[in-house]
């Protein structure tokens, strides 16, 4: 398929998340029709119930509207031995419904036993062996049902910094989700970890990044939810992450997995029709759009000043 039939929407683009006090949900059927409007080919199925109780209730909404169901975020905490048969028990619940749905990638979230995103963890060496392992596990139990793991570097999750990477890199085969705006935020250029990963990335996320709150954000000055409120995440090629650098490379290097747009947001109300996130993903569909017309030069890819400030990953 071209780079323009692998665009696929996330209902967080629309601010729908499931965590405690995020914000506004919008009703699902709107956020499905918005993404149809835009041409966007399927989606990934957000919070737990969101799309319906069962999986035929999700399958029968999503076929109303035209779009299939490639993939879905799934947070597990990995690195608690008390609770990773538990955590793995839920995940495999999970799995099991992306596969009635017809998704082939489990987005692994490595989350942490903290609410929210805003208290960093780093984990012992003796949590990061429990996490490796519960990947591991993770990993088959999902290959087992016919499903692709991407693990998900995300703020405020188990796996985050620069080395938290490395160390993914290094110490595991686990797949890999990119997302452009959390790798960026943690101060990692997303074009050096596709290089260094190669065919282990199995999925993409795309936002931009507002490179200025991104930096009070790692400072410790901002919070990342009130970040996401004033505007941290972007649409595509209206912040400062080299987005085109990235789908050149990747593109090259022979990917052929989902583009998501991901762009984190939060709402406090039901927006206008014809308004709200819409606005912002018809932005990221024209420069994607606007991408595809273009030819490839994947040599030139670039800096982005949102990560130049704080250096490549080490050794990708």
């Amino acid at each position: 398929m071209s780079l323009l039939e692998r665009i696929a929407g996330a209902p967080i683009t629309w601010g729908v998340d499931g965590s405690p006090g995020w914000g506004h949900l919008m009703d699902p059927d709107r956020v499905l029709g918005e993404m149809a409007s835009l041409g966007l080919a399927a989606t990934e199925l957000g919070p737990d119930g969101y799309l319906g109780a069962t999986p035929d209730e999700i399958t029968g909404r999503l076929r109303r509207h035209g779009l299939r169901l490639v993939a879905g975020f799934v947070p597990v905490v990995l690195y608690r031995s008390h609770l990773l048969d538990a955590e793995l028990a839920r995940f495999v619940r999970a799995v099991e419904t992306l596969v009635a749905g017809g998704a082939e990638v489990a987005v692994l979230g490595p989350a942490t036993d903290l609410p929210g995103y805003d208290t960093p963890v780093e984990l012992t060496a003796a949590e990061w062996s429990v996490l490796l392992s519960g990947l591991r596990r993770a990993t088959e139990l999902a290959e087992a049902r016919g499903v692709t793991v991407a693990l998900h570097q995300h703020w405020g999750m188990a796996v985050q910094r620069p080395e938290d990477v490395e160390r993914i890199l290094e110490r595991s085969s686990v797949g890999l989700c990119l997302d452009t705006g959390h790798l960026a935020l943690a101060g990692i250029d997303p074009v050096e970890v596709a290089e260094a990963a190669g065919d282990r990335v199995r999925h993409v996320h795309l936002k931009d990044l507002d490179g200025g709150l991104a930096r009070r954000v790692r400072d410790g000055d901002l919070p990342f939810r009130r970040a996401v409120v004033e505007g941290l995440f972007r649409p595509l090629g209206r912040g400062d992450v080299d987005v085109e650098a990235l789908i050149r490379i990747l593109e090259a290097q022979g990917y052929r997995g989902w583009y998501v747009l991901e762009q984190d947001t939060a709402l406090d109300g039901e927006p206008p029709s014809g308004m709200g996130p819409i606005e912002d993903a018809r932005i990221s569909v024209e420069f994607l759009r606007g991408l595809a017309a273009e030819p490839p030069d994947p040599a030139d890819r670039g800096r982005t000043a949102a990560t130049a400030e704080q250096g490549p990953v080490t050794g990708a």
